[in-house]
This record gives C-alpha cells, structure tokens and sequence, in this order.
C-alpha cells in the first residue's frame, strides 16, 4: 500500500511534521510505501476558476503550469493521504488551503475516489478548536469520493513541543501500523 503525506506546515521539524514521521515509521514498519512532502518546498499557485479542469478534452489537467504538476500524481498512487497542517485561525495554513483548492481536477476525473484522507492537525488549544477544520475537510473528502480514516489532533503549539507527549507519538505510529488496503 501507498501513503503519501503532504505536510502543510511552515516550520521544519515542527510538531506536525514529528506527528507525521510516526504514522509513516508505523506505516513503514507494517510493509507499506510511504513519501511525505513539505508543501512549502513546491511553489502553488491559486486556483484561478478556469474550469479546464473540469473538461474532458483536456484530460481534466489543471491549466496553471506549477508544482501541483509534481503532487497530483504522487496524489493519484497513494492509496492513503494524510493531510497534515497546524491549526491556523481555525483552518489550515495558506499553503494546504492551496492544495485543497487545487484538487479540482479530481472532482471530474474520480481520480482519488476510493483512497483514504487523514488529518494530523497540532493546535495550541487541543482538539476543542478543530471543528471548522475537520468539516472542512470531511466535505472536501466527500465531494472528492475519498473515505475519511482516522484524525490525530493534539494538543501542541511550540516546535517540538509534541515530543513531550509519548502518547500522542504512539498514537500515531499505532495509526500508521494499522493502516490496511
């Protein structure tokens, strides 16, 4: 099985990225593939509303000539992809808010239904603060056809911060250990 993580998270080595590495070490350790990628190393651009998307003719490929050219068939393997991001005024940062508005291309195509999306979402304030995000994306996977697997939101602000929590850490290497096709 394939995983593919997309970190949204600015800071390298933060909480969300420590989170992340557990699901995959977890996931690793059961057999499985797994790639992550720090979407702040790839330039992506709005989504503009052109609609080419959308058309047959164009193989249902986005217009805009970008990073997102890298992503969408690491995208298209996967059979799991785990979204992670902080919190940031209740939603993702910018960058994953960018990815999101450029799955366009999948609502004609199909092309992710059927995979499994997963939250890894670090906040200050804990799991208390993450409905806006998580039915964000409960939609965006259902509009998608995707399947919505299991969240990890914990409670971390300061880098590294989540190393302090040895449970949260299991949790998520559990995750990625329990992960099946």
């Amino acid at each position: 099985m394939q995983i593919l993580a997309l970190n949204g998270n600015p800071r390298k080595q933060g909480n969300t990225d420590i989170l992340i590495d557990e699901i995959l070490r977890g996931a690793s350790s059961n057999g499985h593939q797994t790639e992550k990628l720090r979407l702040y190393d790839y330039e992506i651009q709005p989504c503009l509303d052109c609609r080419r998307c959308k058309q047959s003719e164009t193989g249902y490929n986005c217009a805009l000539k970008d990073g997102m050219h890298e992503i969408y068939p690491k995208l298209e393997a996967a059979d799991v992809i785990v979204f992670g991001t902080p919190i940031y005024w209740y939603g993702p940062t910018a960058k994953m808010k960018l990815l999101v508005d450029r799955l366009r291309p999948f609502i004609a195509s199909r092309k992710l239904e059927g995979k499994t999306g997963m939250l890894v979402v670090p906040s200050e304030e804990g799991s208390d603060c993450c409905a806006p995000l998580l039915e964000m994306f409960r939609m965006s996977f259902k509009y998608l056809g995707m399947k919505t697997g299991e969240s990890i939101l914990a409670k971390a602000y300061e880098r590294g911060e989540i190393r302090q929590s040895p449970g949260e850490l299991e949790r998520a290497c559990k995750l990625g250990a329990s992960l099946e096709p």
